[in-house]
């Protein structure tokens, strides 16, 4: 059976999700493998956050993940499609298509065609179902609905937080690196798992505030005390597998208990936390003391805070970071008398819309970097290569250094996930922030006489505060967003190389529909990709009208001390971000190097030598 066979046969399942009948195959009539499924009931919202949707997503990703061939898999996820949860079954089927060897190749279509009750408003949905009537015989666009007004400030960044391809992102990355990937079940390590679950969410924090700063606004305030009242949110989302709106958020609330987990239960799992990182070591079973130590102790604290499966202790230090999800989600509705629906933090497709995602993850980064401070401050030989000077790094666009960043407009189709009763298309315009083409050219004088192979790190952070102060490298640390990390050979004596922007390894630029998936229109080398990537368009934040200037830092490190030995690279896109999906995360050095740690502000200038660059690039926004 072919690559294209196999994707045909798999589409069907994902369409049409928001319009499954709730009846189920009889138990007695199922496959014995899928006796323990079907448990979460059809139109309810799962979450991959909450632990009894996560277990038996978990019991169902596996049973899939161990059919003894394609169409023993093919048939399991079929009955599956007819028996359980429908958020839950498209969760499940894609961690399986994703990691299956027999699924190479084949593509999960994306979450915003299956579900686009998640990324749309119910009030545009709601005009294309009446446009759609209206017009049977015809395609159909309208334009999307806005969701609040300047009477809300953080109304300002709707425009990001309601990206699609962020959330998309937010959703697939998790699908990448399920929190409950049991190693020796599922036959791969994920390596260096814990430490991709931070750095990819600070990175998320780093842009937003990058954001916030580009609007004239100033820096998020982290979530940090459990019994503060919050910002209110309303997200104007309609489920349409249960017909319930998602829940919002009433101005003044905060976390209240849960049935399965307390509010003091939190307060509980982050002193514990804590006390650990300031003792260097997490309490293992029984006596054993597992040291924080510099190689391994950020993945360590991932798997903790998250929490894992790899959690060396999850009974004593808890699931901090998802029962938060959780808890904020259910704050209108902590009991369940009102039978409401829970609001978008509940769900990794949805959960970056909302405000309080951001702060809240910059608390759960306040954490990892109380552990980062305990690290010794990075010396000069640890970021010098000696004889490599970079001289100049150039942006190239249509003005040197100058980057010009728009809103476009696009189009998402609405008919794959949604039956108007039509066969003609549905679909909704909207605008999402882009960038010109761009490329960074780089030159560099190799003194010593050899060509000499490096890896090139390029960060972007904004160079002003809030208030027009200089940021010192140590002060901006944290809002440096990581562009770019490649390879690349320096010729002995003076050379230049050129990077397209396109070609970073921390976007996806490569975002088949399914209608390219249905047709066929997708480039041969598809199949070396695992889709997993911030989205190529929003790589740069806005700027604004005037111009606002950036700190451009590149730094070129030895490949022979980076390299990971035996890599070999199973997905070709985003591996900062995504890794390599079951192979070694092709860098050793820590992620985020070399702003993972605390900088000596004292000696900064004599820590970053020949091998670094600073520069000032301007990015415009134009409307």
């Amino acid at each position: 059976m072919t690559v294209k066979e196999r994707q045909d046969l798999l589409l069907p399942l994902f369409e049409h999700m928001t319009t499954l009948s709730r009846e189920s195959i009889p138990p007695d009539q199922r496959d014995e493998r899928l006796r323990e499924v079907g448990i979460l009931h059809r139109g309810t919202l799962f979450s991959c956050f909450h632990e009894k949707h996560l277990a038996e997503a978990t019991r169902l990703y596996e049973i899939l993940h161990d059919a003894k061939d394609f169409e023993d898999f093919f048939a399991l996820a079929k009955q599956a499609r007819d028996i359980v949860n429908e958020g839950l079954f498209v969760y499940a089927v894609s961690v399986a298509v994703l990691h299956r060897d027999d699924c190479k190749g084949v593509t999960v279509p994306p979450i915003q065609e299956i579900f686009p009750d998640r990324f749309i408003p119910a009030e545009t949905i709601n005009l294309a179902s009446k446009e759609a009537t209206l017009k049977p015989n015809e395609d159909v666009v309208v334009d999307v609905e806005e969701t609040g007004n300047i009477l809300d400030p953080e109304h300002t960044l709707a425009y990001y937080r309601e990206d699609i391809g962020i959330n998309a992102h937010h959703w697939h990355w998790h699908i990448a690196y399920p929190a409950t990937w049991n190693p020796s079940h599922m036959g791969a390590v994920k390596d260096r798992k814990g430490e991709l679950f931070f750095y990819m969410h600070q990175q998320m924090c780093a842009r937003y505030d990058c954001e916030r700063l580009s609007n004239g606004m100033n820096r998020m305030i982290p979530f940090h005390n459990f019994e503060e009242h919050l910002e209110g949110y309303a997200p104007h989302l309609t489920s349409l597998i249960s017909g319930l709106n998602y829940g919002s958020r009433p101005e003044g609330f905060s976390l209240r208990d849960l049935k399965d987990v307390d509010v003091q239960d939190m307060e509980r799992w982050r002193e514990r936390i804590l006390e650990s990182i300031h003792l260097g070591y997490v309490h293992g079973h029984g006596e054993e003391r597992i040291p924080l130590d510099e190689k391994h102790g950020t993945d360590i604290l991932g798997a903790i805070i998250e929490s894992s499966f790899e959690s060396k202790n999850s009974t004593f230090y808890g699931s901090l970071h998802n029962w938060g999800h959780v808890m904020m989600a259910r704050m209108h509705d902590p009991d369940g008398r009102f039978q409401e629906n829970p609001g978008v933090m509940s769900d990794t497709s949805t959960a970056l819309r909302d405000p309080i995602f951001y702060r809240w993850h910059r608390f759960i980064d306040n954490i990892f970097q109380d552990y980062k401070a305990t690290l010794p401050h990075y010396t000069k030989d640890d970021l010098s290569f000696d004889g490599i000077k970079v001289t100049d790094v150039v942006v190239k666009a249509k003005s040197d250094n100058v980057i010009t960043t728009f809103m476009k407009e696009d189009e998402l189709d609405l008919s794959h996930g949604i039956n108007f009763g039509t066969n003609h298309k549905v679909k909704v315009r909207y605008q999402h922030l882009d960038h010109e083409p761009f490329s960074i050219s780089i030159t560099v004088n190799n003194t010593t006489g050899a060509a000499k192979e490096c890896i090139v790190r390029i960060f972007l952070a904004p160079q002003y505060d809030e208030l027009g102060n200089l940021l010192t490298i140590e002060e901006g640390r944290r809002l440096f967003i990581e562009l770019d990390k490649f390879k690349q050979t320096l010729a002995a004596g003076q050379s230049s190389f050129s990077r397209n922007a396109i070609d970073s390894n921390v976007t996806l630029s490569k975002v088949p529909t399914f209608d390219d998936l249905k047709s066929g229109e997708v480039s041969d080398d598809y199949s070396e990709f695992c889709s997993c990537g911030w989205p190529e368009n929003m790589l740069i934040p806005r700027g604004n009208h005037k111009g606002k200037p950036f700190v451009l830092f590149v730094l070129l490190t030895d490949f022979e001390k980076d390299k990971v030995p035996d890599f070999q690279r199973i997905c070709m896109d985003a591996f900062s971000y995504c890794g390599t999906k079951t192979g070694m995360y092709p860098d050793l050095k820590p992620m985020g190097f070399p702003f993972d740690r605390p900088i000596d502000h004292d000696h900064a200038d004599e820590l970053f030598t020949d091998n670094h660059h600073r520069s000032t690039v301007t990015i415009q926004y134009v409307s």
